[in-house]
């Protein structure tokens, strides 16, 4: 509402040197009948199929634009920037700068860091010039390329930036809404060191900041270690909160605080002493290698040089260990085509599960069977292990000097000689958008959602119950 007060000389018409005292007086509060809140538009399909994104539209959050692309509504938006504020408070508690970084890379600089071919979800443009851009995906090439050149000395470190930004994923299937889409929101937190030890310690510096943020939502979450993938580093941890829309599988220890996705969990082997084999034969990606896998016999009297159907062998094998040996294993062979490709062959190569002696010096070996529940912890002595299905929200990386390195981000070190040496980093990353899709899926019932206080878009309603208003 807006007053204006005019005061003149008595019985003089108002003029140029008049006096006018002005007051602004701002309602704060938010009313139906100035807030654009459109309900419906969908109903729910097949049972409770994608149920939380039908009330995220129906409740007026969001609208579906295209295949994996959402335009965000006013009550989503409030969402949104509640859980920003949040990621920003949490941000500035161990000294992060926010920043902005454009949406548009270069395919030069991620040639560089060598992701640049090993990616095939990325969104590629050319422009007139038919120069070759991407819309980002992640920012690890650019915040890199900018520090590089920005950042000379050990004395300007440790720094600590981070974004909140729309990424591109050009997603084969788009899903679930928020939780699988081609555009979505995120923040990342680049972080920079001169050494390792002090790329340790920001680490976990950060890992408490995501266990702060995660205990002031006050919804139930785990956290696990994880598989670097193609970002790099050896030391990563995902932040999942347990549901069955979840696509990943954590595996959690009923007696201790061990938790790891499936790609990295790790199971002990109480008795190593040689048991009975079976094999499974299979084929490398090339189609060149016949890998010949040695695991305990899953059955009796299975006799080891029967290969058993390979259809079988996601049940028997983990086949995350044989891919953390580095072995270019194709697990995606149809078991109709696999027998013909095989006699086609040049080469062998075994890999032995640690309970079944090796066949020959150049054998590999490792824990090879799959967990089921009940498979004993790694980590205590009395627990067992189970899998949960589970939504990921968050990831931590070390990178050390995955992308330093290739792309020249160098520093001199304190009392050195032996030149500039790259930036120890780390990368921080919080799906935006898909929390709120995991939060209305964790937490809706059948009365609708139930967002957690601090997110909540309003924390009360006052609603007329008469005539008079």
């Amino acid at each position: 509402m807006l007053v204006v007060l005019s005061r003149f000389p008595k019985g003089k018409p108002p003029y140029k040197s008049a006096r006018c005292l002005r007051y602004l007086s701002v309602d704060s509060r938010s009313r139906l009948s100035t807030f654009w809140a459109p309900t419906g538009g969908r109903s729910p399909q097949d049972g409770d199929q994608d149920d939380s994104h039908a009330l995220l539209v129906r409740g007026g959050f969001l609208r579906q634009a295209h295949s994996g692309v959402f335009h965000l509504l006013p009550l989503g938006l409030r969402v949104q920037h509640k859980l920003e504020t949040l990621i920003d408070k949490h941000m500035e508690s161990i000294g992060a700068s926010k920043i902005s970084l454009s949406s548009i890379s270069t395919e030069e600089l991620w040639r560089q860091s060598g992701r640049y071919s090993a990616n095939s979800e990325l969104l590629r443009v050319n422009d007139r010039r038919e120069s070759g851009f991407l819309l980002s995906p992640t920012h690890e090439e650019e915040i890199t390329s900018l520090a590089s050149g920005m950042i000379q000395s050990y004395k300007d470190l440790p720094l600590r930036l981070y974004q909140i930004g729309r990424k591109y994923r050009d997603e084969k299937r788009p899903r679930q809404g928020l939780l699988r889409a081609k555009e979505f929101l995120m923040k990342d937190l680049y972080t920079f060191d001169f050494s390792q030890e002090n790329a340790l310690a920001t680490y976990e510096l950060v890992r408490q900041a995501y266990n702060n943020l995660f205990d002031e939502l006050n919804i139930p979450y785990l956290v696990a270690n994880a598989d670097s993938g193609n970002m790099g580093g050896k030391l990563s941890h995902e932040y999942h909160f347990a549901s069955p829309k979840g696509e990943d599988n954590v595996w959690s220890c009923d007696s201790c605080s061990y938790a790891a996705n499936e790609e990295v969990v790790e199971q002990r082997c109480d008795d190593p002493s040689p048991v009975p084999e079976a094999i499974f034969e299979g084929i490398s990606t090339d189609r060149k290698t016949k890998i010949i896998i040695h695991i305990p016999a899953p059955e009796p009297h299975t006799p080891s040089t029967t290969p058993l159907p390979w259809s079988r062998i996601h049940k028997h094998v983990n086949l995350h260990a044989i891919k953390r040996l580095s072995i270019p294993i194709d697990t995606g062979i149809e078991p109709s085509t696999l027998h013909s490709l095989l006699a086609e062959t040049t080469s062998q190569l075994h890999v032995h599960d640690l309970r079944t002696p090796a066949s020959s010096p150049s054998s590999l070996s490792a824990d090879l069977t799959a967990l089921h529940p009940g498979s004993p912890c790694p980590s205590c002595a009395s627990g067992h292990l189970h899998a949960r299905k589970a939504i990921e929200v968050a990831h931590t990386f070390h990178l050390g000097t995955r992308y330093s390195a290739p792309l020249s981000a160098l520093v001199s070190l304190p009392n050195s000689t032996a030149g500039k040496v790259p930036m120890h980093m780390g990368c921080h990353g919080i799906g935006v958008s898909r929390m709120m899709g995991a939060m209305a899926a964790l937490l809706a019932d059948g009365t609708g959602l139930n967002w957690p206080r601090v997110v909540a878009p309003f924390e009360c309603l006052v609603a007329s119950t008469g005539a008079v208003v």
